[in-house]
């Protein structure tokens, strides 16, 4: 069933101004994606819009007007909340993922990655709302892919442990929810320095100067739309089957390192990549990475679960407004 409730617009021109009320339909399932604001959340939020779900995003430090602010760490705020939305679904997409912050600032990420992320799953429980909460490849030290969803983590940093422990707490506090694991993400940024891809673009671009590129660890980056996508499709495949749980992968099947990442940024741009420099010594002095987290994905491809998009296709959706000749793009569409 589909309800109706009344949404306002304001009309204007120069000396003259309306308030119209109109009733808009209102879908019956319910949505809520934590997190919204941010790289992955927005495509979730976009994804389950589009498919005639209501609903609700969450953020905190970007809330804007058509976001609710939430503050996850604030246990009451949380719960009444999802009380009064009473959401069929929630994505937890909130967290803390750049490994780099997580090891200088380590009592916040796990509270936000493995705190906040047990009070929802607590929440989630006592409302009977499906909750999928979105992982990471770096659960994994990389040695021995590809890894399936009984492979046994080792995570080498801070984040892949703090995300390991958010998975343990979710599971131990909502036996009916799921953990999707994914690798690194890209999809439409705000700013190319949303995503640890789009972030490489201005090195492809400034071919008058050379630059040395990681040619070590293995990716496989993978379009934010598609894992919306698997969210949506996971969620429905829950509404009609719910014994489905557990944990989960996701991932783009192009395995690339990031001078690769930004040779395919280069062709799929018609851009020169010449200055571009491999370096194939494992990085030194950096927070460890795991040199190939490849993530089995045949567990979901078995339900009819899965959507992918080449790399090359997905990349120029994204950053085509960031090409140095169309800069002023950046500044109507961002």
């Amino acid at each position: 069933m589909e309800g109706r409730q009344p949404e306002y617009e304001i009309r204007f021109r120069p000396g003259w101004v309306e308030v119209v009320q109109e009733d808009v339909v209102v879908p019956s399932r319910r949505a809520l994606i934590t997190g919204a604001t941010g790289l992955l959340g927005r495509a979730v939020y976009k994804e389950f819009k589009d498919n005639s779900w209501h609903v609700l995003g969450c953020g905190y430090s970007r809330a804007r007007p058509r976001f609710e602010s939430l503050n996850l760490l604030d246990a009451s705020a949380v719960k009444e909340l999802v009380q009064d939305f009473k959401p069929h679904v929630i994505i937890h997409c909130a967290a803390e993922r750049r490994p780099d912050i997580v090891e200088n600032q380590p009592d916040s990420a796990a509270m936000l990655n493995v705190g906040a992320s047990e009070n929802l799953a607590k929440v989630a429980a006592a409302t009977g709302a499906f909750l999928i909460y979105i992982s990471s490849d770096y659960v994994f030290d990389g040695a021995n892919p590809p890894y399936r969803e009984d492979s046994v983590p080792n995570p080498l940093n801070l984040y892949g442990k703090t995300k390991l422990e958010g998975e343990r707490v979710v599971l131990q506090n909502n036996d009916g929810a799921a953990v999707l694991r994914v690798p690194v993400l890209y999809g439409e940024v705000e700013k190319i320095e949303e995503s640890a891809v789009t972030i490489m673009f201005d090195k492809v671009q400034f071919s008058n100067k050379s630059a040395n590129m990681d040619h070590w660890q293995q990716r496989f980056p993978t379009y934010v739309k598609d894992v919306a996508s698997v969210c949506l499709q996971l969620t429905e495949k829950k509404l009609q089957d719910p014994s489905l749980k557990g944990i989960f992968h996701w991932s783009g099947n192009e395995q690339m390192t990031k001078y690769e990442i930004a040779c395919a940024m280069a062709d799929a741009f018609n851009l020169p990549c010449s200055h571009l420099r491999p370096v194939a010594d494992e990085p030194a002095g950096l927070t460890p990475r795991p040199w190939n987290p490849q993530l089995d994905c045949s567990k979901l491809e078995s339900l009819g679960i899965g959507q992918r998009t080449p790399f090359r296709a997905g990349i120029r959706e994204s950053l085509w407004p960031f090409l140095v000749e169309k800069k002023w793009l950046q500044t109507v569409f961002h």
